[in-house]
């Protein structure tokens, strides 16, 4: 009798489940503010050509919509969640304990991340340890120990760059494009100094903290979820750098360069064939329980994952996307399209 109950009120369960989404007739996407700009032209396109209402889409960060996306199923949790990073190991567990079961991941393509500045100004090229020497919360204090960051100016890192205050807007914790920047950047110029490169295997959490610690005494101010903004305060403070996705420096081209990272300028080319030492995958990912529930999920991932969207001549090329290799974009199109479940990311 116990057993009986418990599974009608399971089926219950269920059907609440199903009933409430189909209260929601439009997709709810949340997620990267890097890949923001290419789901929105997803969905406004989706919207223009087919019968379906054009998905919703919000910029919360990568980690603020894996948040999101992993807090349940129903109509009021979200259908897809942007990322500028792989999924973490533990937001899969995060999305398995709160019953977002399965979940299909989609590459979308490349992005390499642009430490840029107003055109107006000089153009740097800097070295990833340079990055690291600049904005790290701590530095090797040259006697095998560490110390809060003393450098001030750029030329306290590097005496070949210019005598002006270290002044970077990048964006903050809950950033896909923070993370890869920890990752790519930080943790590649940090271990480009063979004192703390050693601690990867003397010391794991020591060499973690040191390579992935961020200074907070103002020469690295968080700006927000809207790499818009920055692009904007870049055009009116010529002195600041700026951390942002590809996308956004190559439509604003007219207020803002790029810099070289280690003697490399970021270009689609240069994201493409891997050369750019900055670059870093984009992600969407499904939760398969609001397929057929929520009108239009399996349609829309189709159209995402085209080749008139994210193909090399596509229209997200356009807005700064770089295509994967042809025999990758086709199986991840499959994989997609046929709404295959992922494993538990390593």
């Amino acid at each position: 009798m116990k057993k009986t109950m418990i599974a009608a009120a399971v089926a219950l369960s269920a059907v609440a489940v199903s009933t409430q989404a189909m209260a929601r007739d439009s997709i709810y996407i949340v997620g990267s503010s890097t890949v923001f700009p290419f789901s929105t032209a997803v969905a406004e396109t989706f919207g223009r050509t087919t019968d379906f209402s054009t998905p919703k889409v919000e910029s919360t960060g990568s980690g603020g919509g894996m948040k999101l996306f992993c807090a349940g199923v129903g109509v009021d949790h979200p259908d897809i969640t942007n990322s500028s990073r792989r999924m973490k190991g533990s937001e899969f567990d995060d999305c398995q304990e709160a019953g977002v079961k399965e979940i299909t991941e989609v590459k979308i393509g490349f992005d390499g991340i642009s430490i840029a500045n107003a055109k107006s100004a000089g153009q740097y090229d800097l070295g990833l340890k340079d990055l690291f020497l600049a904005l790290a919360k701590d530095i090797p204090d040259g006697k095998g120990g560490f110390m809060p960051n003393p450098n001030k100016t750029w030329q306290d890192v590097n005496p070949d760059f210019p005598d002006a205050k270290i002044e970077v807007l990048g964006p903050p914790p809950t950033s896909g494009t923070r993370d890869a920047f920890v990752e790519l950047a930080m943790e590649g110029g940090c271990n480009s100094i063979p004192e703390i490169k050693a601690l990867k295997t003397s010391d794991k959490d020591k060499h973690k903290a040191v390579c992935q610690g961020i200074r907070e005494d103002g020469a690295y101010i968080e700006a927000g979820e809207n790499d818009n903004l920055i692009v904007q305060k870049l055009a009116a403070n010529p002195s600041a750098l700026g951390i942002f996705g590809f996308s956004f420096l190559d439509q604003n081209t007219d207020k803002v360069q790029g810099s070289k990272i280690d003697g490399v300028e970021p270009t689609y080319d240069s994201i493409a064939d891997g050369s750019y030492p900055i670059a870093r995958s984009l992600y969407f990912y499904v939760k398969n329980a609001h397929v057929g529930t929520i009108p239009g999920i399996k349609e829309y991932v189709t159209e995402f994952t085209s080749d008139k969207a994210c193909g090399p001549e596509g229209y997200l090329a356009d807005k700064g996307l770089i295509a994967l290799p042809d025999a990758d974009r086709e199986a991840m199109a499959k994989a997609a399209q046929s709404l295959t479940p992922m494993s538990k990311p390593e």
